[in-house]
């Protein structure tokens, strides 16, 4: 691993206390030593230690042994981890386990609202934002190193490919404290479902550094949706991305249009309403990427100013040589609005529950 890197603070921006944080790395010594020039130099074992045997066997070991049982005194470790106790669904004292804790449901509908404009974009979980151009003719342009683009959405996908080619992204990066539901980020119906098989890297920011592309080598689930249809969002084609990571046991897909109740498999041919419970990430922390056609989505301006700002540390600004800021942002809040001629939406509009 580049001793730079790893000597520098990782921090990203509250999105709404605008304040600047600096990042509890999990499982920092672990991360060091996957990512060193030893495993490097061993790629057998290497392939191994990134595999979904020995993923789903370090996930169930964390989180469902006696090693990561039961917790004592579980009110202090939720607010240790700076989880709102008041947010969730159920009562926190049956939280009583890491896993339980990982996979705890919220009252989204009342602390998370959502945008009332139809054309409003919105994060599809708890995480921190970056956004960019696959376009090399943009300002925004990131050269592959998040993930490899065809590789991405899959190599005999020739008609995603030509669609969001020359497109924009947005990648969210989720911390093991995080709320883990992903939820549908626009309105829309459902015309491409399928699962790319992959590694378990560890989406830690010092090992995306280290691993060329990691979240296209990953396993993952593509979810397209076609937004230019009756009640959808008319942002366009959206592919969603769910990514796995190190000690992610599964995606399990539960979409839910009455808070978590009667959760569905989703498949072609769906509409789905944006904003509600769409899977649920299995312990540990991954990401998830959207995939806008060119022209079709205009990001909010405070995480466009934050991504640049001045004074704040990132491993990614250090790993690009251009500045490169997260923005800690809520599943359901607005990340960007459909681009026409007309007023463009403001981060202030009218919210509902």
């Amino acid at each position: 691993m580049n001793s730079e890197i790893s000597m520098i603070r990782h921090q990203y921006i509250d999105r709404d206390s605008r304040q600047v944080h600096t990042e509890r790395l999990y499982g920092d010594g672990m991360i060091r030593f996957l990512y060193s020039d030893i495993c490097e130099k061993a790629p057998f074992l290497f392939r191994i230690l990134t595999s979904a045997r020995l993923s789903k066997w370090l996930g169930y070991l964390n989180y469902e042994t006696f090693i990561g049982g039961k917790i004592l005194g579980n009110g202090d470790f939720l607010k240790a981890c700076g989880i709102d106790g008041g947010e969730c669904f159920e009562d926190t004292r049956r939280l009583d386990t890491l896993k339980k804790i990982f996979e705890r449901k919220i009252r989204y509908w009342d602390c998370r609202p959502m945008p009332r404009d139809p054309g409003a974009v919105v994060s599809p979980c708890d995480a921190r934002m970056l956004f960019g151009s696959l376009s090399e003719n943009s300002s925004l342009f990131i050269k592959g190193k998040y993930f490899d683009f065809e590789e991405l959405i899959g190599s005999n996908k020739s008609t995603w490919l030509s669609t969001f080619r020359d497109g924009d992204f947005a990648l969210f990066r989720l911390t093991p404290e995080k709320y883990h539901y992903n939820h549908t980020p626009v309105s829309g119906k459902i015309v491409d479902f399928y699962q790319i098989m992959g590694a378990y890297h560890s989406c830690n920011p010092q090992a995306l550094l280290t691993v060329a592309t990691p979240y296209s080598k990953n396993k993952r689930i593509v979810t397209v949706f076609d937004t230019d249809v009756s009640g959808g969002t008319s942002v366009g084609l959206v592919a969603m991305i769910e990514v796995v990571a190190l000690m992610i046991g599964g995606i399990v897909q539960c979409y839910s249009t009455k808070q978590y109740n009667d959760p569905i498999s989703i498949g072609t041919g769906m509409f789905v309403n944006k904003g509600l419970p769409k899977s649920l990430f299995r312990p540990g922390s991954s990401t998830v990427i959207l995939l806008f056609e060119k022209d079709r989505v205009r990001f909010a301006d405070d995480i466009a100013a934050n991504m640049s700002a001045a004074g704040v540390e990132s491993i990614f600004s250090s790993g690009f040589g251009k500045p490169l800021v997260e923005t800690d942002v809520k599943v359901r809040s607005l990340i960007g609005s459909v681009i026409r001629p007309v007023k463009s939406i403001s981060c202030n509009a009218d919210y509902i529950q």
